[in-house]
């Protein structure tokens, strides 16, 4: 499996530290990859999602923002990886 998981945070952010956890817990079960990108002082960044964080993307789509529910995420990923296939 190759699915890639992005997560898009900020330090201090609490909802990102818990949505983190979810997503390092759920890794290690799925086997997706994980990165995690902060908005801090790119303007870009901060104007997309500031008010969203944490947003989670799967396999490049924009799959949750605020929180991760792991049972939709294995559903996300699974679906994500039989699609690359």
């Amino acid at each position: 499996m190759n699915v890639e998981v992005v997560v898009y945070g900020a330090p201090g952010c609490h909802l990102c530290d818990v949505a983190k956890g979810v997503l390092e817990r759920q890794r290690e079960l799925l086997g997706f990859q994980l990165r995690e990108i902060d908005i801090e002082g790119d303007p870009e960044l901060e104007a997309a999602y500031r008010e969203q964080i944490p947003v989670v993307f799967v396999d490049g789509r924009k799959a949750f923002k605020y929180r991760v529910d792991p049972a939709e995420l294995a559903r996300r990923v699974t679906a994500a990886s039989q699609a690359a296939r």
